[in-house]
């Protein structure tokens, strides 16, 4: 195993319950505020898009390290096509999202490149997790083509997850750097799930077990 797919591993077994949690079920009642219907999923995940190419573009505009500045090129551009994608399907070319979620506003706060890419990868872990829900919900709704558009997009995650292993390796020369991103990702992590209980309890609903 190699030293990033150690960190990704970590990574993984920190954040275990709270990435189970943000995979579970309630994870669409908490982002809808509860109304898990059609526009307001798609609405919920417009805004996780808008966000996510805001974010990734903003670092590439600021960002030093080469490799690093690419990746998140690379990747603002995937989430500007995910949210395009997410508009042509809920049929409101105008909707533009005013609420950052919590997981972005931590983002854009680390300005280190070691930190970024460690937030990078916790944003992928928590997303991969969330992803897998809302193509669940089309599934169950028998809409199998709108389904099959959120699964690309976690094919999509799946590229950068790859991404981010690689950033791993090329930015962290020291057991140091690997728990700066270590701690970044979990950080992360811990921004998605604190808004999720935060959301549920605001619902007077329990987030604790995992459904």
């Amino acid at each position: 195993m190699t030293d990033s797919e150690s960190v990704i591993e970590a990574v993984r077994e920190d954040n275990q319950t709270a990435l189970s949690r943000l995979g579970s079920s309630k994870s669409l009642y908490a982002d809808t505020g509860g109304d898990i219907d059609t526009e307001p999923v798609l609405r919920a995940t417009a805004n996780a898009e808008h966000a996510a190419w805001e974010t990734f573009l903003e670092w590439a505009d600021s960002e030093a390290h080469e490799k690093a500045r690419e990746a998140f090129e690379a990747t603002a551009a995937e989430e500007q096509d995910h949210y395009e994608t997410v508009l042509d399907h809920l049929g409101d070319d105008a909707y533009e999202p005013r609420e950052i979620p919590a997981l972005h506003e931590y983002l854009r706060g680390l300005e280190s490149t070691i930190e970024r890419v460690g937030g990078f990868l916790g944003r992928i872990l928590a997303s991969k997790r969330s992803k897998e829900q809302v193509v669940g919900y089309f599934v169950g709704d028998a809409d199998p083509q709108t389904a099959g558009v959120f699964r690309e997009f976690g094919d999509d995650l799946d590229a950068q997850l790859e991404r981010a292993e690689e950033l791993l390796e090329d930015v962290c020369e020291s057991d140091e750097d690997r728990e700066r991103a270590r701690e970044a990702a979990t950080g992360a992590i811990e921004a998605a799930y604190g808004e999720y209980v935060e959301n549920l309890e605001a619902m007077g609903a329990n987030p604790k077990p995992v459904c």
